[in-house]
């Protein structure tokens, strides 16, 4: 009979945790006009005064834009998806104060209104940026501003990328707000 030797060999070393690291940066910015304006250009054109500047870094990126990012990444648009460019995309603002949540939908308050982008944006394909802005006028969204989201389209039942949930100050008929959302990746 013959005799069977084997060896086991375990290995140790040490573990060194990887990492994929995404930076992902907000910036809303709102610019308060005194008059109505249809554009910033117009504004600073006009020579307008700027009642306020008001910065916001952050938002909640909700899981439908998260998945519409994925989906137009790997497969282009599709009859469900829609692009966020000029045609489609616009900034929505509400009066709810709840806190955001990636599960939302959209904007939860009573007063709510989307406004279609200016001219020429969305601007992206360089910086590793994208920026949004719209421009609401004297009779649009006077009311208090505690949310803000940029949507494929002006209604509840639009595709929403993101939400921020801030106290944004109150807007009054005879003044013109501006508001560029700045997105980076790096």
């Amino acid at each position: 009979m013959e005799k069977a030797f084997g060896k086991d060999c375990i290995d140790v070393g040490a573990s060194i945790p990887m990492k994929d690291v995404v930076m992902y940066k907000t910036r809303w910015t709102i610019e308060k006009f005194k008059g109505n304006f249809r554009s910033r250009e117009e504004a600073v054109k006009a020579k307008a005064e700027l009642i306020e500047k008001l910065e916001v870094d952050g938002n909640l990126l909700l899981n439908e834009g998260i998945n519409s990012i994925w989906t137009l990444v790997c497969s282009g648009a599709t009859a469900t998806v829609l692009v966020f460019n000029n045609a489609n995309s616009y900034i929505g603002v509400g009066d709810s104060a709840t806190a955001a949540a990636a599960t939302d939908t959209g904007l939860l308050g009573t007063n709510k209104l989307y406004k279609a982008m200016d001219a020429g944006y969305p601007t992206f394909g360089s910086n590793q940026q994208v920026v949004f802005r719209s421009t609401f006028g004297s009779a649009d969204a006077n009311f208090a501003w505690n949310e803000i989201t940029v949507a494929d389209g002006n209604s509840d039942s639009s595709m929403n990328l993101n939400r921020k949930v801030q106290a944004m100050g109150t807007k009054a008929s005879a003044t013109t707000w501006v508001v560029t959302l700045t997105i980076t990746l790096s």
